[in-house]
């Protein structure tokens, strides 16, 4: 079952380090300079927006020196001018997601979280819409500004699993209600027959898509033996094994398999698809994998 708790889903500690990060952009956008990802910058035609503490390297022309004599630490003024992106974070909340340990639905929260906390950070606008809690989605609206992390995470902490989903009529639904485009992160299991029909669908609009195609350390690597009934947990259909090793190699052949064929499908899209094992700590696997695979800087 889902992860209840009241813990927060990001800690301080971590969100600290995301204020170091960027989302990379590999094609230009509004907002872009010169096709590089816009940064905020102050000058006659911005206006003020927020504070973010000095990193190695930054402008220190844009330090806050009245700040730093309150607070003696050096913060940066962040400006943001009249163009913005809008980032788009999709989570899959069908009754497949609240599996595993550790618990998928929960782990798509925290990519979420983190991702729209980096967006946020560089004065983004940021939108959340969950699927398969029931017969429509749940949104967020635009948020920006590192305000905007309060009903953020609020908002991905009260997500809970539904039932069926059908992640296909979800995006459609998506790409004709979403006035406008931009950066696009979906955090699914992908265990769903219509995902082929649910990823065109995404980049039949000029969404910069990344896809979380996250597992179970159980569905990975099946601790599985003798003779068993499983139970599909959204259609209920069930269905009887006997698990032995041969049996255990095939489902692995046929994971690898499907994995590879989605990444296939992704790259001839423009799509980056990033395989994830929620074992993997939430924090080694942003500010590792995520910035290995191009998704942040």
């Amino acid at each position: 079952m889902t992860e209840r708790t009241s813990e927060p889903l990001l800690e301080s500690a971590f969100l600290r380090q995301l204020d170091r990060l960027a989302l990379v952009m590999r094609r230009p956008m509004a907002g872009d300079i010169q096709g590089e990802r816009r940064s905020p910058r102050r000058g006659s035609s911005v206006e003020f927006a927020d504070f973010r503490p000095y990193a190695r390297g930054d402008d220190i022309r844009q330090i806050d020196w009245n700040l730093y004599a309150r607070a003696e630490r050096f913060y940066l003024k962040l400006f943001v001018a009249e163009e913005e992106l809008n980032v788009h974070l999709l989570v899959d909340t069908s009754a497949s997601m609240d599996w595993g340990t550790p618990n998928k639905l929960h782990y798509a929260r925290q990519l979420a979280a983190a991702y729209g906390y980096i967006a946020l950070a560089n004065l983004d606008r940021v939108s959340v819409t969950a699927f398969g809690a029931g017969p429509g989605e749940l949104q967020l609206p635009g948020v920006r500004g590192k305000r905007g992390a309060v009903p953020l995470f609020a908002f991905l902490q009260r997500l809970q699993p539904g039932k069926n989903g059908d992640l296909a009529r979800a995006c459609h639904r998506y790409i004709q209600s979403a006035r406008t485009t931009g950066p696009l992160l979906l955090c699914s299991d992908l265990l769903d027959p219509g995902w082929k029909d649910a990823l065109s669908a995404l980049a039949s609009r000029p969404f910069e898509i990344t896809v979380m195609h996250i597992l179970a350390p159980q569905e990975l690597e099946p601790d599985l033996e003798g003779d068993l009934k499983l139970v599909d947990v959204e259609s209920g259909a069930p269905v009887e094994i006997s698990a032995n090793l041969d049996l255990i190699r095939r489902y692995q052949a046929h994971l690898a398999a499907w994995r590879g064929e989605i990444e296939s499908f992704c790259n001839g899209r423009g799509i980056v698809y990033v395989p994830v094992d929620t074992s993997v700590p939430v924090e080694e696997f942003v500010l590792g994998r995520m910035r290995r695979r191009g998704v942040l800087r």
